[in-house]
């Protein structure tokens, strides 16, 4: 049986006149790689950056509040003009509710539910934020990214 390798690391833009981070762009995942690669070879993407945006919002797990930062930043160009928008990537499993059926670990569904809760409340903090911002708040799974 193969074993999962975690990836991570830093993103060398082939374009990195595109890019506005104040940070070399840290990948945390796979499908954070693919969506760099995307944003920077696409011609559409006018500007793009990772991590370069915080938001506080409160959490429901301990009431404090805590600064979100959002995945990605990017100005798209469309036939309507620029648009700018939020992008969370997020495997598809963690936009939903955990599920209880056939539960043998009761920790694992229990940490679930809590990262669901404080991911719901981030979410909701960046769509209000967004919404201020004359902006557009997305969040991108595996499917939307075409990885399978």
């Amino acid at each position: 049986m193969k074993e999962k390798k975690y990836v991570q690391g830093l993103f060398r833009p082939l374009h990195s006149e595109k890019y506005i981070g104040n940070h070399k762009p840290r990948y945390l995942s796979s499908y954070e790689l693919h969506f760099f690669r995307w944003a920077d070879k696409n011609p559409n993407i006018v500007k793009w950056s990772s991590e370069s945006i915080a938001i506080p919002y409160r959490c429901p797990i301990d009431g404090r509040v805590h600064r979100y930062l959002v995945d990605n930043f990017i100005l798209l160009k469309t036939k309507d003009g620029i648009k700018k928008y939020l992008v969370e990537i997020k495997p598809a499993k963690q936009t939903i509710p955990p599920s209880t059926k056939n539960r043998k670990n009761k920790n694992s569904l229990i940490y679930e539910q809590i990262m669901y809760a404080r991911n719901c409340a981030k979410w909701e903090a960046a769509e209000a934020w967004a919404s201020k911002n004359d902006c557009h708040f997305t969040i991108l799974t595996e499917k939307h990214l075409q990885i399978k």
